[in-house]
């Protein structure tokens, strides 16, 4: 019997063959049809299950007219769809943030801790232009894509359809990114959307000194009928962490943040008086 794909690069899979059926208006049975098939075995594929060739594969994506980059990311992708746990190596990828957008879209909630800069579900527009401006990682040509990738990634994840908290911590509030202009839209655009049902910020404060995040930030993703993962990004590969003793761990630091952190009214008057910390420095710096 065909195993499952339970996994991550499972359901990326699946869900991109059903994308590329839609594209070609194309049902499985008619596919089937085409390539002279039991529509099972479109089926199979559509619905995440292992025992399709490489070959058949290929018969595939040839009829539904795949782009060639798209066409090898899932021949690459078949191999490797049992497996859990996935780190993708950001050299090379043209797209670094597909399988989490695709991923947060899916969840019923998202949970994230940001301990340096403001999470990326709430950054401002020009706040997330000067921190993509600002990166070494990324070329002049990329910068462009990365921006309408991270407002993608916002959009699909804040369109109210899943519970969203974020911790962050206040010296993400504070680290200047890009001129004071930006900075203080940026705070601003916080107390906007906080006020949001499905959003919930909550600042961990500098003065508790050391806390369980200290390791460092990253997003746990809860679903319906599956089981939750986390995402950890680093300088230079993104990682999916669905083994369950390993995702437990990441639960413990968001508990104990939730300890920690102020609560909602709370963080909005902290982040109302570093506003008008940063309004009294600019009155003095005209001075």
């Amino acid at each position: 019997m065909p195993l499952r794909r339970s996994t991550v690069r499972g359901r990326e899979f699946g869900d991109a063959i059903r994308a590329l059926l839609r594209a070609a208006d194309l049902t499985n049975r008619a596919a089937a049809e085409l390539l002279g098939w039991q529509e099972a075995k479109v089926s199979e594929l559509v619905n995440g299950k292992e025992g399709v060739s490489d070959v058949d594969l290929a018969k595939l994506l040839g009829l539904l007219r795949t782009p060639p980059d798209e066409f090898d990311h899932l021949m690459a992708l078949h191999h490797e769809t049992h497996q859990r746990d996935w780190l993708q190596p950001k050299a090379g990828t043209k797209d670094r943030a597909r399988t989490l957008r695709e991923q947060e879209q899916k969840a019923t909630g998202i949970t994230g801790w940001s301990m340096n800069v403001v999470h990326g579900l709430v950054q401002a527009p020009d706040y997330i232009a000067a921190m993509v401006n600002s990166s070494r990682q990324l070329s002049e040509e990329e910068r462009p894509a990365a921006i309408r990738n991270r407002i993608e990634r916002q959009n699909g994840a804040l369109d109210g359809y899943r519970t969203v908290v974020l911790f962050i911590h206040e010296q993400a509030l504070r680290l200047p990114v890009g001129s004071p202009d930006v900075m203080a839209d940026q705070l601003h655009h916080l107390l906007r959307v906080s006020v949001r049902p499905y959003l919930t910020i909550r600042v961990i404060p500098t003065a508790i000194g050391p806390h369980d995040g200290l390791s460092g930030s990253f997003d746990m993703l809860t679903f319906k009928k599956i089981p939750p993962l986390v995402y950890v990004e680093s300088e230079g590969a993104t990682v999916f962490l669905e083994d369950q003793p390993s995702v437990g761990l990441y639960e413990d630091v968001l508990k104990s943040l939730g300890r920690t952190a102020l609560d909602e009214l709370q963080t909005r008057k902290l982040i109302t008086d570093i506003i008008g910390e940063e309004s009294c420095h600019d009155l003095l710096a005209e001075e």
